[in-house]
């Protein structure tokens, strides 16, 4: 990155990490290192940077106690680094956003709504706004700028967004919002390109990660999605229980008199592949257990089950489905997962080439399946950069390096 090069720096908050990336700006979008610390108020805190390659470039290990320690240490860091100098704005992913449609800039208004509205997602919001408010303590006339994961699915219908209880929690937001929408966004943007006439058609999103979402997609536009008012509903997580039964509430309040942030520990942190298996919220380690243990192969089978309902579900939804996109760690990297989700789906026209599926091609379905099937890696930060670059004219093209 030249001096002339205006920068963008993306950050992306999570419970226990923050992820950033550092993206020069000159016609193009290419990013020049990325970093993240995690396990922030655990043992073992660390910052690990990588260079443009991909590569980790160093390691240091931190003493992050909490996020305020966390936030603190790495912008001292980042201001030490001579690539700073040409950050001309920031872009935060904000995990919700109500009705907001778009990206925008950050502005004390803005700000107060964020802090108002931040009982409807109590475990990410406080610690995205604190990220907001330190960089705009530390640097004032920087640019900042919101994407909201909830935006792109504020296309829904009326229809898909109703909670089926009393109409006066309507008027209170009380509704279904749908998650992962940066990474959706990004992935139209992908297909799109790898695929111009897959826009006009019917789109499965599987966003399948540590959180798990799929979004059915009708012309470019979400019409469904299986996250709702709350990013713990829908298919089994890895810590997340995914769609339960309302009435465990208050049979767990009557039997165990359980409240209700024990609840709200219990299906975010405790619950899905952790809760059924008893030994791992990792996919990873329960394949491997899965021969020996018999709630391992459990959880497995419950996720691939859950995943293909679904997709069952949303291809009802659609009227049909013309393209099927896996993504994120579990959907990008796991041919074995991906295989058995799509099992006993032929009827819908999904057919798996066993070979381009064992490598992670970008293409896995079979040349006789009409549904095509795609492995796209979702990029977050490319997309909060390309949205940050778009909403302040910074001058990019719509030609990346990742």
């Amino acid at each position: 990155m030249s001096a002339a090069e205006p920068g963008v720096l993306t950050i992306n908050g999570g419970s226990s990490s923050i992820r950033f990336a550092l993206f020069a700006v000159g016609g193009t979008l290419q990013r020049q290192l990325a970093g993240k610390i995690d396990r922030i108020g655990l043992k073992g805190t660390n910052l690990v940077v990588s260079d443009q390659s991909g590569k980790a470039r160093a390691t240091q290990h931190i003493t992050a106690a909490d996020h305020g320690t966390a936030v603190g240490f790495l912008l001292d860091w980042l201001d030490a680094q001579p690539l700073f100098a040409s950050i001309k704005a920031v872009g935060h992913r904000v995990v919700h956003g109500m009705q907001h449609t778009e990206p925008e800039r950050v502005t004390r208004r803005l700000l107060k709504e964020l802090h108002r509205i931040t009982p409807y997602d109590p475990d990410h919001l406080p610690r995205e706004i604190g990220l907001i408010e330190a960089f705009l303590q530390r640097h004032p006339k920087l640019p900042q700028v919101a994407c909201f994961d909830t935006s792109f699915h504020r296309s829904m219908p009326a229809v898909a967004r109703l909670l089926p209880v009393p109409r006066r929690y309507a008027a209170k937001g009380v509704e279904r919002y749908g998650f992962h929408g940066l990474s959706c966004a990004y992935l139209i943007e992908e297909l799109t390109r790898l695929d111009p006439g897959a826009l006009n058609g019917r789109v499965i999103l599987a966003h399948l990660g540590s959180g798990a979402s799929l979004t059915a997609v009708y012309r470019g536009k979400s019409i469904d999605t299986s996250m709702g008012f709350t990013p713990a509903a829908g298919l089994v997580m890895s810590t997340r229980s995914g769609d339960i039964d309302p009435g465990l509430v208050y049979y767990l309040a009557r039997t165990e008199n359980m409240t209700a942030p024990q609840f709200q520990q219990m299906v975010n942190h405790e619950s899905g592949l952790l809760g059924v298996s008893g030994m791992s919220s990792d996919l990873r380690d329960l394949c491997a257990s899965e021969a020996t243990d018999v709630r391992a192969a459990e959880a497995v089978e419950l996720f691939c089950y859950q995943a293909r309902k679904w997709i069952g579900s949303y291809a009802a939804a659609l009227g049909g489905l013309d393209t099927l996109v896996f993504a994120a760690g579990i959907g990008e990297n796991s041919p074995l997962i991906r295989k058995r989700i799509c099992r006993d789906l032929g009827f819908l026209g999904i057919e798996l080439d066993r070979k381009r599926n064992a490598r992670n091609a970008d293409l896995i379905s079979a040349d006789v399946g009409r549904v095509k099937v795609r492995v796209i890696r979702t990029d977050e930060e490319l997309m909060i950069a390309r949205s940050v670059t778009r909403l302040l004219d910074l001058g990019w093209t719509g030609n990346d390096k990742p």
